[in-house]
């Protein structure tokens, strides 16, 4: 299992020439990463979860990453999939934003409304949180699934055939939404081939102290070891929590038979 513990310095290399990345996100788009976030920026791996405090940055990271994809790889395509329009939509502005700090001037496919073409034949498409509607695209170079634990597990059944025949990478970032879903099971079960990166906000250095204190009291001990601390910890209301219910199963012995 491949584990990025990014604030705490600990890193396992995922492949060499990250730090191109790194390099061209600071001298071309102008963005400062902090020390985690070039870490993720540098990574190299084809599959990757980011399991992330709320406000860390990480539609900003992927956004600069999607950039800097299709910038560095003429003819690409990189798709964002949301649980939403309007979220998919602030992830463009964020590619947008970054795009005119290139010196060129953002403007659409021609074909999606949510999307962003470049000189050199790549693109950034947006697309809602809609099975019906993400069908159709194939060789996707980079597939990012933003707020990935309220996306369907339908709709990522549905995108992950696109790349099929590419190969190409695929990221999911998200807040926990308790243990459920297709970010929980990958977070936990998904195998060595994905990067699993946490940043809880105690590592957060844009976080303080004082907030997170404050949101402890507010939100309550599950909402915000959730929201916060990046723990799936059971919905309120729910009567078991999944890891107990988990214990208390067995597979280690003979069905009974009946004749």
């Amino acid at each position: 299992m491949k584990f990025i513990r990014i604030c705490r310095g600990v890193e396992k290399k995922v492949g060499n020439g990250g730090e191109d990345a790194v390099s061209w996100v600071r001298e071309r788009l102008g963005f400062a990463p902090d020390e985690a976030q070039a870490r993720l920026l540098g990574s190299r791996s084809s599959r990757g979860i980011l399991n992330c405090t709320r406000q860390w940055g990480k539609s900003t990271i992927a956004a600069a990453k999607a950039v800097h994809q299709a910038m560095t790889a003429a003819g690409s395509l990189s798709l964002v999939v949301s649980p939403s329009a309007r979220q998919s939509g602030e992830f463009l502005r964020k590619a947008e934003e970054f795009v005119m700090r290139l010196g060129m001037r953002p403007k659409g496919d021609g074909e999606n409304t949510l999307s962003v073409a470049f000189p050199n034949g790549s693109r950034i498409v947006g697309l809602p949180g809609n099975e019906a509607t993400v069908r159709g695209f194939s060789a996707v170079a980079l597939l990012l699934v933003d707020e990935a634990s309220r996306v369907s597990d339908t709709l990522y059944q549905a995108i992950r055939p696109m790349l099929a025949v590419s190969r190409g990478a695929l990221w999911l970032m998200s807040t926990p939404n308790g243990p459920r879903g297709f970010f929980y099971e990958t977070w936990m079960k998904g195998g060595a081939e994905w990067t699993r990166v946490r940043v809880p906000a105690t590592e957060c250095p844009r976080i303080g102290a004082e907030h997170l204190e404050e949101e402890r009291v507010w939100l309550g001990d599950r909402a915000f070891r959730r929201e916060y601390l990046c723990e799936f910890v059971a919905m309120e209301g729910a009567v078991f929590d999944r890891a107990m219910v988990e214990q208390a199963v067995r597979y280690d012995f003979k069905p009974l038979e009946f004749r």
